[in-house]
């Protein structure tokens, strides 16, 4: 093997397992939820006077991307690291009867709930307002609540797969029918859809459930993956290869188009004909992406020219998944240079190593204190699942010798 893929395999491995022990290590909150409130500066718990950040505040969307990981790692370390999975287990049936429980009521989760685990919105002045029922509205924390659910559910609870899949699918529904509200901080009313932006990433994030649909076996159920990858590039793709994050609009999100390419080549099947045009998303984000320290938060397509001065953490494992899957379809060095390019980056720049955590956010000159979207340090979904995903390609280059 490849002393680089021999070297990013340890070096995964390592990481997901030192976070996920860090994370498990943590008080549970509502003894269920997980909890990772944490300054990724300072590496002080977040307190009750630190209001929107702090622990009286639980992310319902956090807590479903930490039940997706959960089970994903368990799944991952049975054989790397038994003891951890049982723990991971423990966590993730906890996880998963609270989660339901959270659900049960009108069917939705929400972005933020208070103390007492009521449903909030910050309103401009930053107060907690309480938040209205969805009714037929969805919204990110839908998606990945819902999306965590079936995930655990086919490890935990397979007679519950079935509605669980199917509450997944409502999701997919709602996009397709225009009744999706992707900003959360606001009350989730009709206003609030009509002032929606109508940007791809809803159907980006719902192109990861068809990935992982297609992880547990759910083939018939990812069929989506394809209309939704379909949509994003007859509407979004500009010339150049790269995304629009709305068609006409000169500013982008580059992280979110890497990520767009990563959960494709995960959703669609080996023969689909979109994926030459995921390696040209990849490639071109990736020209439009990097600078300094990391990926930009937004670039202007016209000049390249970073538009705020954020380098989030989370584009650069997506970049690491993105660019060895990409590589595992072509074979071209290319697309191993962005793998490569991107785990520099993450490992020498953001990661800490002791504790095994990842600065947030870096600006050209160093750690900033700037939250890209929940304070909540990551529980193993953007860097974990994704280094995951590039153990697979190195797992199978091994395989096929």
């Amino acid at each position: 093997m490849d002393t680089f893929l021999r070297d990013a395999r340890a070096t995964y491995v390592a990481a997901n397992a030192g976070t996920l022990r860090w994370m498990l290590d943590r008080p549970r909150r509502h003894g269920a939820f997980v909890d990772t409130k944490v300054n990724a500066l300072t590496l002080a718990d977040y307190t009750a006077a630190d209001g929107w950040r702090g622990p009286d505040v639980t992310f319902g969307w956090i807590q479903g991307r930490a039940l997706e990981a959960i089970v994903t790692h368990a799944r991952f370390f049975e054989t790397e690291d038994p003891d951890l999975t049982e723990r991971l287990d423990a966590a993730g049936k906890a996880l998963y009867a609270a989660l339901a429980d959270l659900v049960a009521g009108d069917g939705h989760a929400y972005f933020a709930y208070d103390a007492a685990m009521r449903p909030v919105f910050p309103d401009p002045d930053g107060r907690l307002q309480p938040q209205v029922p969805g009714d037929d509205l969805f919204t990110f924390s839908d998606t990945f609540v819902r999306k965590g659910l079936v995930s655990a559910a086919a490890r935990y609870a397979p007679k519950d797969l079935d509605s669980r899949i199917a509450a997944l699918l409502e999701v997919v529904r709602a996009i397709e029918e225009d009744r999706f509200v992707s900003d959360e901080r606001q009350r989730i009313d009709r206003d609030a859809l009509a002032r929606d932006r109508r940007d791809y990433g809803p159907r980006m994030i719902l192109l990861g459930a068809a990935a992982m649909l297609r992880e547990i076996g759910q083939v018939d159920a990812s069929v989506f993956g394809e209309r939704f990858t379909a949509h994003v590039l007859a509407t979004n793709q500009r010339s150049d290869g790269s995304l629009a994050d709305i068609p006409g609009e000169d500013v982008c999100n580059p992280g979110h188009a890497i990520e767009f390419a990563g959960f494709g080549f995960g959703a669609l099947a080996e023969g689909s004909a979109h994926r030459d045009r995921l390696v040209d998303v990849l490639r071109a984000s990736a020209r439009l992406g990097f600078h300094g320290p990391g990926i930009a938060l937004r670039v202007f397509h016209e000049t390249g020219l970073p538009a705020a001065p954020w380098y989030p953490w989370w584009p650069l494992p997506e970049a690491i998944r993105a660019g060895a899957l990409a590589w595992q379809h072509t074979g071209d060095p290319r697309d191993l240079a962005i793998w490569r390019q991107a785990h520099e980056a993450f490992f020498r720049h953001f990661w800490r190593g002791t504790p095994p955590l990842a600065y947030q956010t870096l600006t050209q000159d160093g750690p900033a204190d700037f939250v890209p979207a929940t304070p909540d340090l990551d529980p193993g979904y953007h860097t974990g699942l994704s280094l995951l995903g590039a153990i697979g390609v190195i797992d199978a280059m091994a395989e096929r010798g």
